[in-house]
C-alpha cells in the first residue's frame, strides 16, 4: 500500500547519500572542528591540571544525558530515511519529529548547564578549561540548532509525496548527514571536556 518495493542495482546500492557539494561542506565543517580540538589540546597540556580539575566541576550526568539525546535522534533520523526509501511517509514524519525533540531536549540541557556554569553553580572562575567548553560547546550548539531547521526541512520535503525520489530524497539524505555529523562532533566534545583527566 505505502510501501514501495525497490530494485537496485549494484551502482546505485552504492551511491553516496546527499549531495557532492553537502559532504565538502561536512569535510570543511570537520577540519574547522579538529582545528579547535588541536588547540585544545595545545593548552590543556601546558596546564595538565587546571584542566583536569576544571572537567571534574562539569555535571557528567548532564553530558551523559546529552550523549544518549543525541545517538537516539539519529537512531531516529536513520530510521525515517529508511520509512522515506520505503514510501513510509507517516514512519518518517514521526522519526523526523522525534529526532527534533531530541535536539530540543539537547539544547534545554545545554543551557540548563551554562546557566549552572556562569553562576558559579560549579564552584570555579571561569578559567581558560571553561572558556573552551565554552567555545567547542557553543560552536556546537549553533550547529544543533542549524540542524533542527534541517529536520524541520525534512519533514516537509518527505510530507509532499508517499514517492520521494530525485531531489527531494537528495535534500533528506543531505540533512540526515548533517545531522550526523551534529552527532558525531559531539561525541568528540563529550569525551574531551567530560572524561579525559
Amino acid at each position: 500500500m505505502g510501501m514501495m518495493t525497490e530494485s537496485r542495482t549494484p551502482a546505485q546500492a552504492l551511491k553516496i547519500p546527499g549531495e557532492a557539494g553537502v559532504w565538502v561542506f561536512l569535510f570543511g565543517d570537520m577540519v574547522i572542528f579538529v582545528v579547535f580540538f588541536v588547540a585544545y589540546l595545545v593548552d590543556r597540556a601546558a596546564a595538565p591540571g587546571l584542566f583536569a580539575q576544571s572537567s571534574h566541576e562539569l555535571g557528567l550526568a548532564v553530558g551523559v544525558a546529552n550523549t544518549l539525546i543525541l545517538l537516539s535522534s539519529s537512531l531516529l533520523v536513520v530510521v525515517g530515511l529508511g520509512a522515506v526509501r520505503r514510501g513510509a511517509v507517516p514512519v518518517a514524519t514521526g522519526a523526523f519529529r522525534g529526532a527534533m525533540a531530541c535536539g530540543v531536549l539537547f539544547v534545554v540541557l545545554k543551557a540548563f548547564e551554562y546557566t549552572q556554569i556562569a553562576s558559579g553553580a560549579t564552584g570555579t572562575d571561569l578559567n581558560p578549561f571553561f572558556s573552551w567548553y565554552f567555545i567547542l560547546t557553543g560552536v556546537h550548539l549553533m550547529h544543533v540548532l542549524i540542524g533542527l531547521g534541517v529536520l524541520g526541512l525534512m519533514v516537509s520535503r518527505a510530507q509532499q509525496s508517499s514517492d520521494v525520489t530525485g531531489k527531494r530524497l537528495m535534500v533528506i539524505e543531505s540533512g540526515a548527514c548533517f545531522w550526523h555529523l551534529v552527532d558525531l562532533l559531539w561525541m568528540l566534545i563529550f569525551p574531551l571536556l567530560y572524561l579525559v583527566a
